[in-house]
């Protein structure tokens, strides 16, 4: 059972169980994106995000401190490079887990973690924040509805003359036919 226990340990030895998580959070910063099953991606939530927390400052103790945990320079220089300049206004919540469904051979809860401001397809289809037009309560200014009107009354009398001229000579010409 379960009890009071706060990591899963994935039915491994400590050493085995943090191989897995090393090797899992480099393919996931890396990648920026990977499926595994559920019970893994939640363990490696746990795992990943203080990580990326602790990649925000970028010191040497700091780089030091990731690279004991990852163990591959490559995914360590990824991560201050290019992953913590794009997370740095985000106060948590770095990673989104999506269940897939279950996998074909054990029916194994899948999942698939990736993080959540490099998804193009998401941030795509989320609406963006417009500038909303600014409108008053208040009455406007003279000076600004004078010039609101001003254009848009010339245009009009521009064109009425060549309309109206054609629409008083039919009228005539029907009450002469009369």
């Amino acid at each position: 059972m379960r009890h009071n226990r706060s990591i899963n340990h994935l039915g491994r030895k400590s050493g085995h169980r943090k191989a897995l998580l090393a090797n899992m959070a480099v393919s996931l910063i890396e990648h920026k994106r990977i499926t595994t099953t559920v019970a893994k991606a939640k363990a490696l939530k746990m795992y990943v995000e203080p990580l990326i927390t602790k990649s925000k400052e970028d010191t040497t103790n700091s780089r030091r401190t990731v690279f004991s945990y990852l163990k591959n320079k490559e995914a360590v220089k990824e991560l201050f490079s290019t992953i913590s300049p794009k997370v740095a206004s985000r106060p948590g919540g770095y990673t989104r887990i999506l269940k897939t469904g279950f996998r074909l051979g054990d029916g194994a809860d899948m999942a698939l973690i990736e993080l959540v401001d490099f998804n193009e397809a998401a941030l795509a289809s989320s609406p963006k924040k417009e500038a909303k037009k600014t409108s008053t309560r208040r009455s406007r200014s003279k000076k600004a509805a004078a010039a609101e009107a001003a254009p848009a009354a010339e245009a009009p009398v521009a064109e009425t003359p060549a309309v109206e001229a054609p629409a008083e000579e039919a009228p005539a010409e029907e009450k002469k036919a009369e």
